[in-house]
């Protein structure tokens, strides 16, 4: 049960947008919790730092600031506490910028990824959970996405890492008996979400008055997925009773729904109409996204809640908050 010594969970990555909401759920129910973030320059670490503030209610007690590819720091960490799971957000994102810049991704999410699961095995962690992402799949058509059926066939070099992130953790699973578990988020959306997401990147601009660039003709559908709902896949991946090995599961909606209605949510929630630019396609991106999900259900005890409707105007409220307060966040940092 939550709450009980039973040794501590490890999130990296809890300052981003997944980790910080899932490190506050943690530390609701009482776990014993170390977060780790290096606040990584690809967008501005202050967003990063409110995150953490709201997430651990101001005592910053169990955040260690370093990075997972630093075996010294690992190593210590894990030898000063006694580390049962991990669950590994930390990575570099964004499908547009591994185009660009495409080393940094293998180098953080492949190797990053082998140097936390080789400290694991060394110090004889039970569970390791990894965030992956829906980008594994490629460009599939409308069909849903199953984990262990369609081929992984990733558009961009964001996507291959985590494919390549995934092969370690099968390894080491089959290797080592490191019981570890590959989650695929879907179109994940809500508060303190990255400023050059979709759903946040739309409403600025149709906040600034901007051009809203849509690239096709609006249509490609996205499984996008409310931040709560992930959260409870990936605490569901933390408790389930699996059989030691190597598992996957997709953590999406499973009802698609095209850009432009997002977009029309939008314009219904911040009460301003978008200026709409069309774009030719980009290169690195899906058609359509949709996760069958019913794996994750079965063994995780996954129920998605949160409608897309339900979802904007939840984000939408959290804009405005954040509004009053001051802390609209527009500037993506790229080294």
């Amino acid at each position: 049960m939550p709450g009980e010594s039973k040794g501590a969970v490890l999130v990296t990555g809890g300052a981003g947008f997944i980790g910080s909401h899932l490190v506050q759920r943690l530390r609701e129910r009482g776990e014993e919790l170390l977060c780790l973030d290096n606040f990584d320059p690809y967008y501005a670490p202050e967003i990063k730092q409110r995150n953490l503030k709201t997430a651990l209610a101001g005592d910053d007690s169990s955040f260690i600031q370093g990075d997972i590819r630093d075996r010294a720091l690992l190593e210590s960490l894990f030898g000063r506490h006694q580390v049962r799971s991990v669950i590994h957000l930390a990575a570099r994102a964004g499908v547009r910028a591994s185009i660009e810049q495409p080393a940094p991704y293998f180098d953080i999410n492949v190797l990053g990824t082998l140097s936390l699961l080789d400290v694991c095995r060394a110090f004889g962690t039970s569970r390791f959970i990894f965030a992956s992402s829906s980008s594994v799949y490629g460009d599939i058509g409308r069909a849903p996405a199953i984990e262990d059926m369609t081929p992984c066939r990733p558009l961009s070099p964001y996507g291959a890492s985590k494919v390549g992130a995934e092969a370690v953790c099968e390894v080491y699973a089959r290797l080592y008996g490191l019981t570890t578990i590959v989650l695929r988020p879907f179109s994940v959306y809500g508060p303190r979400q990255r400023p050059d997401m979709a759903v946040h990147r739309f409403a600025q601009l149709i906040l600034d008055g901007k051009e809203v660039p849509i690239y096709g003709e609006g249509n490609a559908l996205r499984d996008f997925t409310f931040v709560t709902d992930t959260v409870s896949g990936f605490l569901g991946a933390l408790e389930a009773p699996l059989e030691p090995g190597y598992h996957v599961f997709n953590l999406g909606r499973g009802e698609p729904v095209p850009l432009l209605q997002v977009i029309r949510l939008l314009e219904e929630e911040l009460g301003k109409e978008a200026s709409l630019r069309f774009l030719p396609e980009q290169p690195g991106d899906p058609f359509a996204t949709r996760a069958d999900i019913r794996k994750a259900g079965d063994l995780l005890g996954y129920r998605p809640a949160v409608s897309i409707q339900e979802g904007i105007a939840a984000y939408v409220r959290w804009l405005g908050e954040r509004g009053k307060r001051g802390a609209w966040e527009t500037v993506v940092s790229r080294p």
